[in-house]
């Protein structure tokens, strides 16, 4: 019978247990506005820009992030290993994170400055791009976010510090489309002024490279506190390397918390996808009402900074999750509801707005927050896997859970364009005049399926099973371990 997996002292558990600086909260926290504004190009103004502005057909578009995202699949787990068991002076984290800051800023930068080529050249042109950024950021964000269960050991002081992340990663994101449609798009050509976008890529590309820098220059001090790669006496292997994977994957809270995030996904990516239908068509909001429901993105984002550290330290991050998700996943649906029963003010009416925003503000907040506690979960997942195999892998966590972040987001983008398809929802000119019982039906489609799947996700979520007792046992028994 196999003996259970000792760690040796180049793996042990981190002892910082005491608070984490406010400033370095935030510095590392703001290292993920770098991942927010390239989640918020891609899935916002890629599409526009390159298939309205530069003229390259909508399909190559779409092949292209297709294309990338196979990329992805094969370089986040690679990175994160890599980044699990690399030895260097600067530690397993810093040297990836420093050598990113250079080519995510200046390829992001070409993005949007892409030269007159043909249909083709300019396919090839995005598609390097496309596949160049994803993997430089996956070099700066996996390494990045798996620096947050070394910063710290203390359960509540993780929930903070993935808070911090996400608030910037959600502001950052909401200030640049704040910017390129409020001001920079602002002028009479609108959203077909190219010099809008390359201006956007100037400033994006720059604030991505300060975020990078910043963030790991903050933490570069904790270097000698940090874990360093576990021992094998086994040479290196594709076999090796396959097995621990498995062996790390296989942590049942972290298939619970796996599925919980792909399900979770694919509703924000049907949610995002037909915002702007169902702002414009379905509730008939202007264009500077939209643009006010934008910008209030950035209250809800601080109300969730406050509110989920505080919630899942009385309650601990897996209840927290799942009562905040409750109200949060039955408010979003519910004027969809309400209006298909006749219950809300009708289109127009000078009440449904102020109404409407209020609610958003509210529930957005409860949303952002589910994401903080519930990623912070990732962080438990490091001591319990250490207990069962010896070996700290933050990097192979964190690498799972983005890429599926970023890849299941498309399966919502994908159930969006069946739901419009099923209702025959007009397009083009036809889009001033959509008929009465089309809006009904996609109300009817929208708002069921957005609650089956976020209830399905709370599901998923309630059979994580680490809580704030078990992760101290886990510390002990590391401890006890370890001498």
């Amino acid at each position: 019978m196999a003996s259970t997996p000792k760690a040796d002292e180049s793996s042990a558990a981190p002892s910082v247990s005491a608070p984490v600086p406010l400033g370095l909260k935030i510095t590392h926290g703001f290292g993920s506005s770098a991942l927010g504004i390239k989640e918020g190009g891609f899935n916002y103004f890629l599409l526009l820009f390159y298939g309205t502005v530069v003229g390259l057909e909508p399909g190559l578009v779409g092949l292209s992030i297709l294309i990338a995202l196979i990329f992805d699949a094969i370089t986040d787990p690679i990175v994160g290993y890599w980044s699990d068991n690399f030895r260097s002076r600067l530690g397993r984290r810093h040297p990836f994170m420093y050598a990113s800051a250079i080519p995510v800023g200046l390829s992001y930068f070409l993005l949007w400055n892409p030269p007159d080529w043909s249909q083709m050249g300019l396919f090839f042109y995005l598609t390097f791009l496309a596949i160049a950024i994803r993997t430089f950021i996956t070099f700066y964000e996996t390494p990045s976010s798996s620096l947050l269960p070394e910063l710290t050991s203390d359960y509540e002081e993780r929930t903070s510090l993935q808070s911090f992340r996400l608030f910037f990663a959600w502001i950052s994101g909401n200030l640049m489309s704040v910017l390129l449609f409020g001001v920079l798009l602002a002028g009479p050509l609108g959203m077909q002024d190219r010099s809008g976008f390359e201006t956007y890529g100037i400033i994006a590309s720059c604030v991505i490279f300060a975020a990078i820098i910043v963030s790991s220059a903050a933490t570069h001090h904790r270097i000698p506190t940090l874990s360093k790669p576990s021992k094998s006496a086994e040479p290196f292997s594709i076999r090796r390397v396959t097995r621990e994977m498995f062996e790390i994957l296989s942590e049942r809270s972290f298939i619970a918390l796996f599925i919980a995030t792909v399900v979770f996904s694919i509703a924000l990516g049907l949610n995002t996808s037909l915002a702007f239908l169902m702002l414009r068509h379905f509730w008939g909001f202007s264009e500077e009402q939209i643009f006010l429901w934008t910008t209030t993105v950035f209250l809800s984002a601080g109300m969730a900074l406050i509110l989920a550290p505080i919630v899942g330290k009385r309650m601990g991050k897996k209840k927290a999750t799942l009562l905040i998700g409750f109200f949060a996943f039955t408010i979003q649906p519910a004027p969809y509801l309400l209006r298909l029963a006749g219950l809300m003010p009708e289109n127009g009416d000078p009440m449904l707005f102020p109404l409407m925003l209020s609610i958003n503000i509210i529930d957005l907040s409860l949303i952002i927050a589910v994401q903080m506690l519930s990623y912070a979960m990732i962080a438990d997942l490091v001591e319990s896997n250490q207990l069962r195999t010896g070996r700290r892998n933050e990097g192979v966590y964190y690498a799972a859970m983005t890429f599926t972040r970023k890849s299941t987001q498309g399966l919502g983008v994908l159930s969006a364009g069946i739901i419009l398809s099923a209702i025959a929802f007009p397009q083009g000119e036809e889009l001033a005049n959509v008929p009465a019982d089309t809006l009904w039906k996609l109300g009817a489609l929208y708002a069921p399926a957005l609650l089956i799947l976020w209830m399905t996700a709370l599901f998923c979520l309630s059979r994580y099973k680490i809580d704030k007792a078990q992760h101290e046992a886990n510390l002990v028994a590391l401890s006890a371990r370890s001498n």
